[in-house]
């Protein structure tokens, strides 16, 4: 959190449009939760930070130093220059500056942050803080973006359940942090382990951090929170969420810092109903067929398989009548004859 201006002179800024205004322009201070201080300096000259904002520290590509070519010439000036550099008459002499104070020394500082930052047109107010600001502009040199001071990475693993999905890497100048897995994790089982699958309470810098999640898991997800306390680099950026208001750190004391990972395993693949069924078992084929048999009566089954059908009474009927038939025709032929004859 944002504790407001602390040590600090004036500036004059002058806008494209010609206007002329008087800022102040120095070192802030920032409270962090769980215990330390920063020192920052504000990264936009238009940003007029407000005390008590909430900040969190992130890298050079999520800030407004994301793409500019100046940003590691602005962590040389605050590695060069106050309050890293304690010897203000030293840092006078180099910078030609006569007399400095911590005001002036902040001041100066501020105003070469942003020209190299924003291309602001911005002087300060003190001959000692302007001729400073004009040695670090001129002076300045490329540095590297500075590691987080704690973070875990990647940030987010997937896999299979019954595996150890990950690694995930610490990343810290802290000399030890705490490893603790979240309720979730704790709640379904999930272990956070090393490379040997030996539960890990504890991690330094390097060290790799694994997901144990045991077979039969219902799919979901676990996280990990490492905590330590080390100093914050200078050059690291924190943000606000109102990009003009980033602040970029010029000292730190022990501070706590945390970090987190999430893993993420999804359900075992349902099985293929279609496939199921073993080649051979004829589970799919007899199911498909006796769809499409016509349906028949246990009887009518029972006559199939004898050779016989349902059919069979009616014919054993129409066969009697016509053997009557056909005798009573016999006779009346026989008789026909004979009672012509007795005529």
């Amino acid at each position: 959190m944002l504790d407001g201006l602390k040590t600090y002179g004036q500036a004059v800024l002058r806008g494209g449009d010609g206007s002329v205004r008087q800022i102040h322009a120095g070192l802030y201070e920032m409270r962090v939760d769980g215990g330390g201080m920063l020192q920052t300096y504000g990264v936009g000259v238009s940003g007029n930070a407000q005390p008590q904002s909430r900040y969190t520290e992130g890298g050079w590509n999520g800030s407004p130093l994301a793409g500019n070519g100046q940003a590691g010439r602005i962590r040389w000036v605050l590695e060069h220059s106050y309050p890293q550099l304690n010897d203000l008459a030293g840092l006078a002499k180099a910078a030609g500056a006569g007399a400095l104070t911590a005001e002036s020394a902040a001041a100066g500082t501020q105003v070469a942050i942003w020209r190299l930052a924003d291309g602001a047109r911005v002087e300060a107010a003190d001959p000692a803080a302007e001729k400073l600001a004009d040695y670090l502009q001129r002076a300045a040199g490329q540095l590297p973006e500075p590691p987080a001071s704690l973070a875990l990475d990647p940030g987010e693993v997937s896999g299979p359940v019954g595996t150890r999905i990950g690694p995930v890497t610490v990343r810290t100048g802290a000399r030890s942090v705490s490893v603790t897995p979240d309720a979730a994790a704790l709640a379904m089982g999930v272990r956070v382990v090393d490379a040997e699958g030996q539960p890990l309470t504890s991690a330094a810098n390097g060290s790799r951090l694994y997901f144990e999640v045991p077979a039969g898991t219902p799919d979901g997800t676990a996280s990990v929170t490492v905590q330590g306390a080390t100093k914050v680099p200078v050059g690291r950026v924190f943000t606000s969420g109102v990009p003009a208001q980033a602040q970029i750190v010029a000292g730190s004391s022990e501070s706590a810092a945390a970090a987190l990972a999430t893993a993420a395993w999804p359900p075992a693949p349902a099985p293929d109903t279609e496939t199921a069924a073993a080649p051979g078992s004829g589970a799919s084929a007899l199911g498909t067929r006796a769809a499409s048999l016509p349906t028949s009566s246990p009887d009518e089954e029972r006559l199939a398989t004898s050779g016989s059908s349902a059919a069979t009474p009616v014919i054993a009927s129409l066969a009697v009548g016509l053997v009557v038939l056909g005798g009573l025709v016999v006779l009346l032929l026989r008789k026909r004859p004979l009672e012509e004859g007795e005529e």
